[in-house]
């Protein structure tokens, strides 16, 4: 006579989101405690605790996956790490290269080869690969230069590697993500 009706229960309250919260509402008490037992339970065989160590480490690998993919210092290979490696990384990613036109240029290598124009074929595979060398002697020398400008006084031991292999990577491969648009400024300040 007095309880409440299914329809007032059911009601949900929106809750406003706020910038610097958690994101996500905070879990009723059983909830919680439920997910704490669940997650306290120890495996009783070999079977259920090595699922238990891959689903952890699965978990855990695409944590660091997806930070890796945002760029959190954190999270990164020791040879991405650092103002500099940043910068490098800006700095290759803001410029079209030839070798992002690399595979189509090779496609149609492959099918003037099987045509009748094998000498055409050998003639544009030889132009891309004169053109990519020069892109990258052209992209060492600027990086130098700017690196020098930005960052005087620091080691560049590594810097022209780090580059050449990020630029021979498809952008859409690239890891860390590129966190700048072709042709995009960069800030003056790398810290």
């Amino acid at each position: 006579m007095f309880r409440r009706t299914k329809s007032e229960s059911e009601t949900t309250e929106l809750v406003p989101y706020k910038p610097d919260g958690k994101g996500r509402p905070t879990p009723k008490r059983k909830e919680a405690e439920a997910l704490a037992k669940a997650k306290a339970r120890a495996p009783r065989t070999r079977k259920e605790l090595a699922a238990r160590q891959r689903q952890v480490r699965t978990e855990d690998s695409r944590k660091i996956r997806e930070a890796m993919k945002t760029g959190e210092e954190k999270y990164l290979f020791p040879r991405d790490k650092g103002p500099v490696r940043r910068f490098i990384r800006d700095y290759v990613d803001r410029r079209f290269s030839i070798v992002e036109m690399l595979i189509p240029l090779l496609i149609i290598t492959m099918i003037l080869q099987y045509t009748a124009a094998v000498g055409a074929s050998s003639l544009v595979m030889m132009a891309t690969f004169l053109f990519v060398i020069v892109d990258l002697v052209l992209l060492r020398f600027r990086l130098r230069k700017e690196l020098a400008r930005r960052f005087p006084g620091e080691p560049l031991k590594g810097t022209t590697y780090y580059a050449v292999m990020r630029s021979l990577q498809m952008k859409f491969m690239r890891m860390p993500k590129a966190k700048v648009k072709i042709g995009q400024d960069l800030p003056e300040e790398y810290r």
